[in-house]
């Protein structure tokens, strides 16, 4: 693996889809904004009822092109057999110590697919491994200041949620990108959860939600362990009057 240049922001999926479905919104707001964003997917998602691997790796870069990523990479672990062991956590440890980001993002670990449970407990590992000066790995060690889940199935009441309403139709394009899992068109095609359009709908209506319950159109949501500091409870300077 070529080793990548560093990003403000890394986000983690386990399958080329999952980091759109849950995060894609925020990545094109970063992106936007000027911070350099890559993405890692995990695995191929070989093991998916449709698409093959090539065709969803192809489908996860032209995601990446859209959402203004500076890059995308692919691990090529096993699909359905992600591990806790030291292959798997030394190539995640190698790209954490390239990248050096500031923030990394990983899935939820509570959630219904088993893959996406088995990469959240593999990425904290790994993270965590990643700043350790004795963990033999390439590169120096790299602690990211902060490591924050997004949903990709289930949810939770978020720690916070980002505004996303100004970029939120780059998610909706970036999904479409990814059309061997919504809307195969292969003969063999399999009818899966993804397929139904009651899926993305399920997707959107959260990030509707979410939205609503800030007093935004659309936003995404994202769980924490430590809390969240603010400088002060109010972002008005001292002696300031509020209008009327």
């Amino acid at each position: 693996m070529t080793a990548p240049s560093p990003v403000d922001l890394l986000a983690f999926g386990p399958h080329p889809d999952d980091i759109e479905i849950g995060m894609a919104a925020t990545i094109a707001k970063h992106a936007s904004l000027g911070w350099r964003v890559g993405l890692c997917d995990l695995t191929r998602g070989e093991l998916g009822s449709n698409g093959t691997p090539e065709e969803r790796v192809a489908e996860g870069e032209a995601a990446a092109a859209l959402l203004g990523a500076a890059w995308r990479l692919n691990l090529g672990l096993p699909d359905g057999a992600l591990a806790d062991t030291e292959p798997h956590v030394g190539a995640i440890v190698d790209l954490v110590r390239s990248a050096r980001p500031a923030a990394i993002a990983v899935p939820y670990a509570d959630d219904r697919h088993p893959d996406h449970r088995r990469a959240a407990a593999l990425l904290e590992s790994a993270i965590f491994k990643a700043g350790l000066r004795r963990y033999p790995a390439s590169g120096a060690p790299w602690r990211a200041s902060w490591a924050c889940a997004y949903f990709i199935n289930d949810s939770a009441p978020p720690s916070f949620v980002v505004d996303v309403s100004d970029v939120y139709d780059l998610k909706r394009r970036a999904l479409a990108c990814h059309a061997s899992q919504f809307r195969p068109e292969a003969p063999d095609a399999a009818s899966t959860r993804l397929t139904s359009p009651l899926f993305l709908q399920l997707v959107e209506s959260r990030d509707a939600q979410f939205g609503a319950a800030a007093g935004v159109r659309y936003a995404e949501g994202f769980s924490v362990r430590e809390p969240v500091v603010l400088p002060l409870l109010t972002d008005r300077w001292p002696g300031a009057r509020r209008r009327r």
